[in-house]
Parts: C-alpha cells; sequence; structure tokens
C-alpha cells in the first residue's frame, strides 16, 4: 500500500510538473505568433491532448461531496468501468426506488471522475424541471471557453454544440432526477421538444442519467442500465453510524438493528432518523416506538423535513413526502397504475396476488404494473404471479390518498371489488382464499367504521373460508360481524339475515359454544318454516345444522328425529350422489351410533364412503369425514381391526392436508389414540394423545368439550398403563 501511495504521490508531482511546462510553452507559442491568449476558464484548467490540441478542463458540480458516503462498492466499480475503462458505453443511467441514493451515488462518481480521470471535465444537470435544467446550462455556459455565443441561441443550444465538438474534450455529464418521460423526449406523440435535445453527442463525452423510472432509464440508455437498491444491512448499519453525533446509541445493537429493518435499509429514512435523533436526542427505543405506534404517528415522524446539504434546496427530504411527486406523476400519465396504487394502499403490502387487483384490459393491466414495477413501487416474486409493495411507500401511499381526501372511496371501490372476486369456501378453492386472507383483513381492518352492505358480504364469506380452514375462533369473530351488520339493517326474515346467522351458529357450535347455537340454530328454522316451502335448500340446511347441534348437546333423539325428515325429502330431490344429501345421511348415522343404533349407522356410513369414493379425491374433507365416522362406528361394532386401518389413512392424508392445530386432525388423532388403546396399544395411544392434548390447550378454551375429552382419555389411558407396569413388577 505505501508503494503505491508513493507512486501516486511522484505522479501527482510530475502532472503538475507537465502541466505548468505546457502552460509555459502555449504562452510563448502564442506570444510568437501574435495570438491572443484565450478565454479565462472557469472553474476549471486547461489539457493538452496527445495530438498537442488544448482544451480545457472545467467543472460544473452544484453539490458538495457527501462525506458520509458509505457501501455501494460494487456499482461503484460497476459504473467506473463501464464509463471509464472498459469503455463500454457512452450512455448509462442508474434507476431505483425514490429516496435510495440515487444522486449520492452519482454525486460520488463525479468527485472520483475529477480526482482519477485528469482528462474529463465533469458537468453536473438536474433534470427535476425545464427551470432546473435550463439554470444547469446557463451556469456550464459560463465556464466553458466559449468565444462568442449567438444571441439567436439558448445556453443549452450553445453548451451542446460545444460539447459536442473536438474542442471540448473528453467530458463527463450527469443528468440527475430525469423522472419525467415528457420532460426529457418531449410530450408530443413525435417526442419533440424535450430536454434530450440538448444532451450532446461525442466520441470522447460520457453521459449518466439518474431517473426512478424503469421507463426513462431503458428509453434513455437501452440496456446499459444498473438498478439500485436498498442497502445491505451493513451497509446501513454503517450510514447509520456516520450521521449520528450520539454514537453512544449505537450500544443498542437490537435496536439499530430493528430500527433498520422498520426503515428497509433505506438510505434516505436512515438519514432522516438519524437527523431526528441528532436534534431531539431521543433513544433508538423512542424513534421505534413512533413508528410502531398508530400509522397517523408514523406518517408525522417520517414527513419530519430536515436539511442536507448533499440535496437539492427546496426539494423534498423526508421519507413520507419524497415519492409524493411520483405519485402525481403516476396518475397524469397513467390511469390504470393510478388505480392499482389507490387500491393497494388499503391491501397488506406483502405477497399480492395479481389476480386480486382491479379489473383492467390485459394490456392495461401489463402497462400499469409495469409502471408501479419501472418505479420500484412494486417489485415481482420470481416467476410467480406474486408482487411486493416497498412498506414505507405503502404507508406514503396511504398518506397521500388521505390528503386528497379520497380515503373513504378509495376504501369503498376496494372493498366491493375484493367481495366480488373472493372465492367461494369449497375446498377447491382453499390455496386461492388463503392467498387472499392477509388483503381481506387489512381491508376488512382498514376500513374502520365503513357501512356497507359489500363489506358484510365480504366478512361473511371470509367467515365461511375460515371455518372450512380449521381457523375457528377466526370463523367466530367474523361471523359475528357478518351477523351483527345484518341484524341491525335488515328484518329477521331476510335471507342475508338468516345465512349471516346459521354461520354464527356453525361457528359457535365448532368453538364448543353449543348452547349459543341451539338458540340462534332454532330461531333460524322456525322463520324459515314460516317462509320457505319444505324442501327449500335453505330450510333444510338449517335443519340439518340444528340436528348437529342437537346432538352435540347430547338431545341425541331431537338429532335423530329432525335428521330423519331431512334425509327423506332430500332422498326425493337430490341425486344419490349430490353433496348434501350424502351430507345429511352422513349426521343421521353419526345419530344412530350415538343412539346405540350402530348396525345402521354403519349400513349409512358405508353407502356414503363409497359414493364419495368414487366422486371426490382422496384428500377431500368430504370423504375424510365419512371415512373417520365409519371408523368410529366400526370401532363401537367391535371392528377394531378395520377402525384403525382407516382411521392410519384418515392421519396420514391429513398430515399432508391440514396445519397442526386443525379440528379435523386433531379429532382423527384422537379416535386413533381411543383405537390403539382399544386394541391394547396402549403406548402409541398415549403418544398420540398427548400430541392432541398439548395442542388443544393451546387452541381451545378450558371447558371446550373436545379438550375435556381428550384430557380426560389422556388420564385414563396413563393410569392404564401404570397399573399394567405394577401388574408386572
Amino acid at each position: 500500500m505505501s508503494d503505491w501511495e508513493e507512486s501516486s504521490k511522484i505522479s501527482a508531482h510530475t502532472y503538475n510538473y507537465l502541466q505548468e511546462s505546457r502552460r509555459k510553452i502555449e504562452r510563448c507559442v502564442r506570444s510568437l505568433a501574435g495570438i491572443a491568449p484565450p478565454k479565462e476558464v472557469h472553474g476549471g484548467e486547461l489539457h493538452v491532448d496527445t495530438n498537442g490540441m488544448i482544451s480545457p478542463r472545467c467543472y460544473h458540480i452544484p453539490l458538495p461531496r457527501n462525506k458520509r458516503f458509505v457501501g455501494r462498492n460494487s456499482t461503484l466499480v460497476t459504473l467506473r468501468q463501464t464509463l471509464f475503462m472498459q469503455k463500454k458505453c457512452q450512455t448509462a443511467a442508474v434507476v431505483g426506488l425514490g429516496g435510495v441514493g440515487k444522486t449520492q451515488l452519482a454525486l460520488q462518481l463525479a468527485y472520483w471522475a475529477k480526482e482519477h480521470q485528469p482528462k474529463f471535465s465533469i458537468f453536473w444537470a438536474p433534470a427535476l424541471s425545464d427551470a432546473t435544467f435550463d439554470q444547469a446550462y446557463t451556469e456550464i455556459a459560463k465556464k466553458l471557453p466559449i468565444q462568442e455565443v449567438d444571441r439567436s441561441k439558448s445556453p443549452k443550444e450553445s453548451v451542446r454544440q460545444y460539447l459536442s465538438s473536438e474542442a471540448a474534450g473528453p467530458w463527463l455529464l450527469v443528468v440527475d432526477n430525469a423522472d419525467d418521460m415528457g420532460l426529457l423526449f418531449g410530450s408530443s406523440p413525435e417526442r419533440r421538444g424535450g430536454i434530450i435535445q440538448y444532451i450532446p453527442a461525442s466520441e470522447n463525452g460520457l453521459v449518466l442519467l439518474t431517473t426512478r423510472s424503469r421507463e426513462v432509464a431503458c428509453a434513455f440508455a437501452g440496456n446499459d442500465v444498473v438498478y439500485l437498491h436498498s442497502m445491505d444491512q451493513p451497509e446501513a448499519a454503517s450510514l447509520f453510524e456516520t450521521s449520528l453525533v450520539e454514537k453512544s446509541l449505537l450500544r443498542d445493537e437490537a435496536g439499530c438493528r430493528a430500527l433498520l429493518e422498520e426503515l428497509t435499509c433505506l438510505p434516505l429514512a436512515i438519514t432522516q432518523a438519524a437527523m431526528y435523533l441528532n436534534t431531539t436526542q431521543a433513544s433508538i427505543a423512542d424513534y421505534l416506538g413512533l413508528l410502531r405506534n398508530t400509522e397517523q404517528t408514523a406518517i408525522d415522524v417520517l414527513s419530519r423535513e430536515f436539511y442536507d446539504g448533499t440535496r437539492y434546496a427546496g426539494s423534498r427530504h423526508a421519507v413520507a413526502t419524497t415519492w409524493l411527486v411520483s405519485f402525481e406523476r403516476i396518475r397524469k400519465s397513467d390511469s390504470g397504475a393510478a388505480k392499482l396504487l389507490a387500491f393497494l394502499s388499503c391491501i397488506e403490502p406483502k405477497a399480492i396476488p395479481q389476480s386480486i387487483l382491479p379489473p383492467l384490459t390485459p394490456e392495461q393491466m401489463v402497462h400499469a404494473v409495469g409502471t408501479l414495477c419501472g418505479y420500484a413501487f412494486l417489485t415481482r416474486r420470481g416467476n410467480t404471479d406474486l408482487f411486493d409493495m416497498h412498506s414505507l411507500v405503502h404507508t406514503a401511499t396511504r398518506n397521500w390518498i388521505r390528503s386528497e381526501n379520497l380515503q373513504q372511496a378509495t376504501m369503498e371501490e376496494a372493498v366491493r371489488h375484493i367481495q366480488a372476486v373472493f372465492p367461494t369456501s369449497d375446498f377447491e378453492n382453499r390455496e386461492l382464499w388463503r392467498k387472499y386472507f392477509p388483503h381481506v383483513f387489512k381491508t376488512l381492518q382498514n376500513s374502520g367504521e365503513l357501512d356497507m352492505e359489500a363489506k358484510s358480504y365480504l366478512t361473511y364469506s371470509t367467515a365461511q373460508c375460515l371455518g372450512v380452514d380449521g381457523r375457528i375462533k377466526e370463523a367466530v369473530k367474523y361471523s359475528a360481524d357478518a351477523f351483527y351488520w345484518a341484524k341491525s339493517h335488515l328484518t329477521e326474515d331476510q335471507p342475508y339475515r338468516l345465512a349471516s346467522q346459521h354461520a354464527l351458529a356453525t361457528a359457535y357450535q365448532a368453538n364448543g359454544q353449543v348452547g349459543e347455537a341451539i338458540t340462534l340454530l332454532e330461531q333460524v328454522v322456525a322463520i324459515r318454516a314460516n317462509v320457505l316451502a319444505d324442501n327449500h335448500p335453505s330450510r333444510l340446511a338449517s335443519q340439518h345444522e340444528l340436528a348437529r347441534a342437537y346432538q352435540a348437546n347430547g338431545q341425541v333423539g331431537e338429532a335423530i328425529t329432525l335428521l330423519e325428515q331431512v334425509v327423506a325429502i332430500r332422498a326425493n330431490v337430490l341425486a344419490d350422489n349430490h353433496p348434501d344429501r350424502l351430507a345429511s345421511q352422513h349426521e343421521l348415522a353419526r345419530a344412530y351410533q350415538a343412539n346405540g343404533q350402530v348396525g345402521e349407522a354403519i349400513t349409512l356410513l358405508e353407502q356414503v364412503v363409497a359414493i364419495h369414493a368414487n366422486l371426490l379425491a382422496d384428500n377431500h374433507p368430504d370423504r375424510l369425514t365419512s371415512q373417520h365416522t365409519l371408523a368410529t362406528a366400526y370401532q363401537a361394532n367391535g371392528q377394531v381391526g378395520e377402525a384403525i386401518t382407516l382411521l392410519e389413512q384418515v392421519v396420514a392424508i391429513q398430515a399432508n392436508l391440514l396445519a397442526d392445530n386443525h379440528p379435523s386432525r386433531l379429532t382423527s388423532q384422537h379416535t386413533l389414540a381411543t383405537a390403539y388403546q382399544a386394541n391394547g396399544q396402549v403406548g402409541e395411544a398415549i403418544t398420540l394423545l398427548e400430541q392432541v392434548v398439548a395442542i388443544r390447550a393451546n387452541v381451545l378454551a378450558d371447558n371446550h368439550p373436545d379438550r375435556l375429552a381428550s384430557e380426560g382419555w389422556l388420564s385414563v389411558m396413563t393410569q392404564e398403563l401404570s397399573l399394567e407396569r405394577a401388574r408386572y413388577e
């Protein structure tokens, strides 16, 4: 390293000596020839090329060097090699999310070039607007050796012409913040009138453009585009450290990591956080607490402007406001993307399925998604149809919608759309509604007190799917919300009110609240008996569900009476393999078994199982349920071997299909354990039941019948095993 430093010093002294000698020779030649001295060069020096041509080295970099700049080494190396070493291209673009550090990266490259590329002049032109670009070119013109400026030409045209000439020598021009396609290329169909016409072209020149827009980057630089992402954790930690005044805050290592993660390692957010801590003397825990408080509190904190000398005066420095100009540009230029952006503000920002997005034509959808991805607001997960939205952008988008007084209208539209596309609770749709769940939950949560029929319908549909998925407590919550809306808006005989009441009762029963379920269902059955025909599907469904509740409550006789009526009617109106007919036969068989009529139960169940085997996939819940019930009937009939064979199949399939805490999976494991015990396999029974008891203790209330049953059986089996061991001791 010392040899390199010594070599650098020698090179520097040699270069300065040669420069001074060249100046003396030039003055002598001009004096002998009677040539006037050249115009003074402001902000630069003269350079003599290999052909003896004299060209000025000029510098116009209006922003000071960022002494806190850290990281980005690989990106800087790529740009240096591409532009200066390998000379692969003459135009390149850096694209990335607003606040990711594009300007600071370009600034670092510009100052590096000034130090390490002695032949190059360096120029900087902000393209925030026509005015900022004009001002930059006016300043550049003052520093160029333009002897006679044609008064009919603008400074922009004069600069373009000079830098396009051989006399200018090598140069680097940074066009910063060129986010507006129309500003850069012109707004007319012919793409005339943009500032692109003033970008010089020369074999000696290099142009680096920074932009938030991938469309702009690709249009300007083709495939010579560098994508800048948020910092990695070490880079972010280094930036945070260099930005902090009170270094003792860094002792809270866990807090620092959590803060950087909360800020998504975005440089602008890190700098803003450090400035806040520097000025308020707050702790990292305090700042994290504000970010994790209410959304409005987080917005207030992230909207605080701060001074930064390495950024443009008048530009937005706060994270929550830095993207507002992009939002407005999207709204004006791409209505489809603006529609998606508004919708995205209502849902969860991660794992967004494309199928949940508002309807657009295929071409509009491709363009709209491309626009949002181009601004790095959205990123696609590999080759899937899932997208992620930057979390801070999501927060800023919600704030933008709120500031435009569009919050209620946007939320109403989002609720209506999701309700329209949300799938039914059919088992075959399970993968889709599982993808939709987080977005439905977030939308319903964000909708607050919004009073809409569509919101209640969406809540109802969500509850139905949660029930099928075994998420019973959540099913109860959403079913209750749906019913309470219906109860306050509809008369008691309205179909939707009755349907939501029925759904709440079903959820109550699954949650062990059998008494509440019976109360609700008896009301539904009574009302439907007055307004619907005997064979109406809804009337039969409520009778079926009431019978299930009666049986769970020990009212087996009442259950059998109701179910025999339902089975008889459905036998007359439905095909043998209709799901509703099979379901009522299945429930009647369960009631027969509970009443000691095991033979009748087995006869019915074997029919149901046989039809399900021909009709449904091996892993369909209805098929597994009927096999499970048949196994319990076999066990009650002393056919323990047949019961174990069936139950082991069911348990194995459910292990691959259902979560550990799914009620159906736990029920099958419980039943298999009792079959093992009946077969003398007490050890295997206890092992299985211990798992069931542990899980049910975490998910069910202390007095839930299923929890009590598994705990009771485990106690009995444990005592039985102890007695067995004592007998042999």
